[in-house]
């Protein structure tokens, strides 16, 4: 039986736009299981975003409750929300939002020398690692300006990993990547996955939600359907893509 990492129990989060109050996530009750890689879907504006941002603690929520690993993280203070931001969480975005002046490799490093107590030469030794791992190890001393998207990208695979996180937060990471850059990235996610990291991730992109094994759609602010598949696995991607294009079309995507 899978073991639930983390969960939303009614989750509501409104904006106030001027005299009006605009609902954005609708009650949203989900179980998120340790190992999984859940894909996040639905149209422009269902909400995705919103919700992972409300999952990993990165928005406060209106209404309901966020609890991981059994305890109420949306109740937590600023600080401690970004403890464990920094401890048991790791976020790829569309955008890298690596630092400009710094290194690949001091990106990475920071985050670790943050996040966990690690001595100079262990840190060092855990980013070299992880560099290699990522097949960029030949660009880490190079700044984010000076290397191709999926390069950086790789890298910040590497720096939302390098504290070995409970779960991988990731909103679009392949959104603003070309084909084969895509693919090295979702290969990564892939691989990692494998090795049991449990990942949640929004996007748009078929390629992308192949990768996943558990597929959750949302619409209006309300999660409306949900489908379990096998684990990706290469071999199976043509069987693989009808199911999910045969899913998709069912919710009118």
């Amino acid at each position: 039986m899978k073991k639930i990492l983390l969960s939303a129990v009614d989750v509501c989060k409104s904006f106030k736009i001027g005299k009006n109050h605009v609902d954005v996530l609708n009650n949203v009750s989900v179980d998120f299981y340790e190992g999984d890689f859940t894909i996040i879907m639905g149209a422009s504006g269902a909400g995705k975003s919103t919700l992972l941002y409300a999952l990993s603690g990165m928005d406060k929520i209106s209404k309901g409750k966020v609890i991981y690993k059994e305890k109420e993280i949306s109740s937590l203070s600023e600080k401690q929300i970004a403890n464990l931001r920094s401890h048991d969480f790791g976020f790829v975005f569309q955008q890298t939002h690596l630092v400009s002046n710094l290194t690949l490799f001091e990106n990475v490093a920071v985050a670790g020398y943050l996040g966990k107590e690690r001595s100079t030469k262990e840190t060092c030794t855990r980013t070299e690692e992880l560099f290699k791992q990522m097949n960029v190890g030949n660009e880490k001393d190079r700044i984010p300006s000076e290397v191709s998207g999926g390069e950086a990208q790789r890298a910040t695979v590497a720096r939302a990993i390098i504290n070995e996180p409970g779960i991988v937060f990731a909103d679009e990471p392949t959104g603003a990547l070309n084909k084969n850059n895509t693919q090295e990235v979702l290969n990564i996610l892939s691989e990692l996955n494998k090795s049991g990291q449990s990942i949640i991730m929004v996007t748009h992109d078929l390629r992308a939600a192949l990768r996943g094994n558990r597929l959750l759609y949302l619409e209006d602010g309300k999660i409306v359907d949900e489908k379990e598949m096998p684990s990706y696995e290469q071999s199976d991607g043509k069987d693989r893509e009808v199911q999910l294009n045969n899913w998709l079309a069912s919710m009118k995507w």
